[in-house]
């Protein structure tokens, strides 16, 4: 049974792991800093996958999966930029709990 784990079979339960965990921390967790966090460890996730999706039998490893995951990790970095701009302007918005 362990003759047959492969990089590309870790990678992908990884992966799968990693989504788990994320959308578990999505649905139960409250807070909404640690829900974008959990939205990003599902990318990582995702990301993952397609790495080892990349691996085919008997040639090279397709160059495309590669570059969705380069392209697909600058969008999660710009967008998680932009989504802890709009939690700090909501929070700054907000009527703080000190003034009441």
């Amino acid at each position: 049974m362990l003759s047959q784990l492969t990089p590309e079979i870790m990678y992908s339960a990884s992966g799968i792991a990693l989504f788990g965990i994320g959308l578990l921390g999505l649905i139960i967790v409250p807070h909404i800093f640690r829900k974008i966090l959990a939205i990003n460890v599902m990318g990582v996730g995702i990301f993952m996958l397609l790495v080892s999706s990349a691996k085919r039998a008997n040639i090279d490893a397709d160059p495309v999966p590669h570059a969705m995951v380069l392209t697909g990790i600058v969008v999660a970095v710009a967008g998680t930029a932009l989504a802890l701009f709009l939690v700090k302007k909501i929070n700054d918005l907000a009527p703080s709990e000190k003034s009441q």
